[in-house]
């Protein structure tokens, strides 16, 4: 991945390996459509998706693979995630097996939710 910084989703993505470009991109349409009201940016260096201008969930790639980074909403999909490699907030894939499109709704919905039973405590 080139060292400049990018500043739009495009940007990020036309300076990845054309086969996590198009896994990211998969995962971009994916988020999207769980999270139409979402807005791009860039944050931290990574094509990230703000609701009501806080950070939702972020993408990325790395040398080896790609990243989705949900936050700890991950917790409660350990089952559905087994077959990948995960940390806290951060599920990692191989750009030739992209997350499922279903499964990746299902995560950022799941985030919208947290995020809204915490603006209304």
């Amino acid at each position: 991945m080139k060292t400049t910084q990018a500043r739009t989703h495009d940007q990020y993505l036309a300076t990845v390996a054309a086969d996590q470009r198009a896994a990211l991109e998969k995962l971009r349409r994916d988020i999207r459509a769980a999270a139409p009201k979402a807005v791009e940016c860039i944050s931290y260096g990574m094509p990230a998706f703000r609701l009501d201008g806080k950070a939702l969930v972020y993408y990325a790639a790395a040398k080896a693979h790609c990243s989705f980074y949900p936050g700890g909403t991950i917790a409660a999909f350990a089952h559905e995630l087994a077959g990948y490699s995960t940390s806290k907030g951060t599920i990692r894939f191989a750009a030739d097996e992209p997350l499922p499109a279903a499964l990746v709704k299902k995560i950022v919905r799941a985030r919208i939710a947290e995020r809204s039973a915490k603006r209304a405590r």
